[in-house]
């Protein structure tokens, strides 16, 4: 399948996430909300839809959600490593999801409330779930790594319950459960679940790591399993026969793995949580489908 002139994104403005449907429970550090067009646009411009989609690094897993209830592969693969987001993901396809439901909905949120929630030790998968589900709205920009602080003044004011929505939760995990036959979930460390499917053509994998390349420190701070080898991850995917696409913060280290591996580099705006355009790198090695808009956004190489 080729793609057509009206499926290419443009690389000059941030993608409006407004425009983007929310679908994950998790309110995401790092989320790639901002890169839902390119990764529809680089799907549609494979020359067959996958028969599965693989998000080893699956965190919120809006990618994911994206893909299976949009049908841009035949089946979808979550992985996860962090065991409170792994049983909300196990939650959320199994029969216990609506019993998540319904503490979400029943849920008052005071101080006393949470901290009695944060402070417990979960004696089952599905209050693991719920805990980690209050602790990632609670904290201050959704981040659940240790010493994050909780939320103080909060949107208009709310402090606590600035990022405290029941309904919405309820309505995106039942749209979760609505799409079990397309959706499975591993957790398991990406470094054993990419080498099973490296050989297959059939399956794409889009792999977003912890920010940790390069010295940076974004993903230090935002995630428990932060210290991964970005070299070795490079030489893995660098080696797969079926699509690939990566995403990455900007860094001299990741653009000299992206040229040793053979990765196509494309820098793509987003905007961060102040609203200040920033770029990320998004890298592939099937080309790019995105449309060239000017000299300062090609490539950085191919």
């Amino acid at each position: 399948m080729v793609a057509s002139a009206n499926q290419f994104v443009d690389l000059a403005r941030p993608t409006n996430v407004a425009s983007v449907p929310q679908r994950s429970p998790f309110r995401y550090p790092g989320g790639k909300t901002w890169l839902i067009p390119f990764l529809r646009n680089w799907l549609r411009s494979l020359e067959r839809r996958p028969r599965l989609f693989v998000e080893p690094f699956a965190g919120g897993g809006v990618a994911s959600l994206t893909v299976a209830a949009e049908g841009l592969a035949e089946k979808v693969l979550l992985g996860e490593l962090d065991a409170g987001v792994a049983a909300v993901w196990k939650v959320a396809l199994g029969p216990t999801n609506e019993w998540l439901v319904r503490q979400i909905l029943d849920f008052r949120v005071t101080r006393t409330n949470v901290l009695h929630i944060l402070r417990a030790t979960p004696t089952s998968e599905p209050e693991l779930a719920f805990q980690t589900l209050v602790r990632n709205r609670v904290q201050r920009g959704g981040i659940m790594a240790p010493g994050a602080s909780l939320v103080r003044r909060g949107e208009n004011g709310r402090g606590l319950r600035s990022r405290w929505y029941p309904q919405t939760l309820a309505r995106r995990l039942r749209a979760i459960y609505a799409m079990r036959d397309r959706i499975s979930f591993e957790h398991a460390d990406a470094f054993s679940l990419i080498p099973r499917f490296l050989g297959d053509t059939s399956v794409a994998m889009f792999v977003d790591p912890p920010y940790t390349a390069g010295g940076k420190r974004a993903g230090r701070r935002m995630y428990l399993h932060c210290d991964i080898d970005h070299r070795q991850l490079f030489g893995l995917l660098g080696g797969a026969a079926g699509p690939v696409a990566m995403t990455y913060d900007e860094a001299p280290e990741v653009l000299r793995l992206a040229r040793e591996f053979g990765f196509h580099v494309e820098r793509v705006p987003m905007k961060n949580a102040h609203h200040a355009v920033m770029f990320e790198l998004l890298l592939t090695n099937r080309g790019s489908c995105t449309r060239r808009v000017g000299p300062s956004q090609l490539s950085l190489f191919t």
